[in-house]
């Protein structure tokens, strides 16, 4: 087979979700107005728990860093997939490959990461109460983020060089709507045999390290649930924990069981649609499940959305 050297290759061609002429109207008002209600969504959230004191906590800190995530993280493959539909030109330079690969590992890592320590976090507010402020702390929080974002970005550089050491044949299609990791290296003509490894230790290490976490958090918190003898009690703690678990659930389940299926299936349309859910479904409903479930953040909200009409009187 023939192949070029990774240093040569100009560019990869993106095929998207579907190569119909007919659909590409459809698919470009769907993810342009789910990229909005996204990033609006998220930025909402943010803004609310910024401009109210009594969100300054660990729980709301923690939820405002995983919507500005869900907002980097969807604006690093989403813009480009819809500008693709637009100008019907699905190529993405090799350099911008990489540079997309880099930051999607970097984000989605990064989230998560979140995700477990918002787990981490419900079980100490559940399980250690009269700790809580103790043991949650704002330094241990910053220390938190700041490890995270730091483990992301190291597995993000390793990737991509390793990456970068491959050579590729002279079929550079993708058959998805970004540079994902897995479908780069199928193309490569050299041996992969390290990346492959690579790949599945570090995303069998920090995601079913953050998983078991989770479990772990949730396992101790509905054990300590049960023991409360009050049934408002009851109530109060599983609605504070409803949002993460919903959360969490679309993260894993599309992350992994259809990645799974799509594996066994081989099929590249599987694969692309199991992308599509975790990349931006599981994102677009975040806002949703943590505005819809969660009593003071409608009630920040609210304040926000006032605060806006006022001054837009002025």
């Amino acid at each position: 087979m023939d192949s070029e050297n990774h240093t040569r290759v100009a560019e990869f061609l993106l095929l998207g979700l579907s190569e119909d002429p007919e659909l590409q109207p459809f698919l470009f008002g769907a993810f342009l107005s789910m990229y909005l209600v996204t990033v609006f969504g998220n930025l909402l959230i943010i803004l609310a728990i910024s401009s109210d004191s009594h969100l300054h906590t660990p729980m709301y800190f923690f939820i405002s860093n995983l919507s500005f995530t869900d907002i980097c993280f969807s604006s690093t493959t989403v813009p480009k997939m819809i500008m693709d539909i637009q100008i019907q030109h699905k190529t993405i330079s090799y350099k911008g490959c990489i540079i997309q690969i880099c930051f999607v590992l970097t984000f989605g890592g990064l989230e998560n990461f979140l995700l477990a320590m918002m787990a981490y976090d419900r079980y100490v507010a559940i399980c250690n109460s009269l700790r809580y402020t103790v043991i949650m702390n704002p330094h241990l929080c910053i220390l938190l983020i700041v490890l995270s974002l730091s483990v992301s970005i190291v597995d993000a550089l390793l990737h991509t060089l390793m990456t970068r050491q491959l050579s590729f044949c002279t079929d550079l299609t993708i058959p998805h709507f970004f540079c994902e990791l897995a479908q780069v290296i199928k193309l490569a003509c050299s041996d992969t045999f390290i990346n492959n490894i690579l790949v599945y230790l570090v995303a069998g290490i920090l995601g079913v390290v953050s998983l078991i976490g989770i479990i772990f958090s949730y396992v101790n918190i509905f054990s300590s649930i049960l023991k409360m003898p009050s049934a408002k009690a009851n109530y109060k703690a599983f609605s504070t924990c409803g949002s993460h678990l919903s959360v969490v659930s679309l993260f894993y389940v599309t992350g992994f069981g259809v990645y799974a299926s799509s594996e066994l299936t081989g099929s590249s349309s599987s694969s692309a649609v199991a992308s599509l859910m975790y990349s931006m479904v599981s994102l677009l409903m975040n806002p949703f499940l943590y505005s819809l479930r969660n009593r003071d953040m409608k009630e920040a909200l609210k304040k926000l959305i006032r605060l806006i009409r006022l001054i837009s009187l002025f």
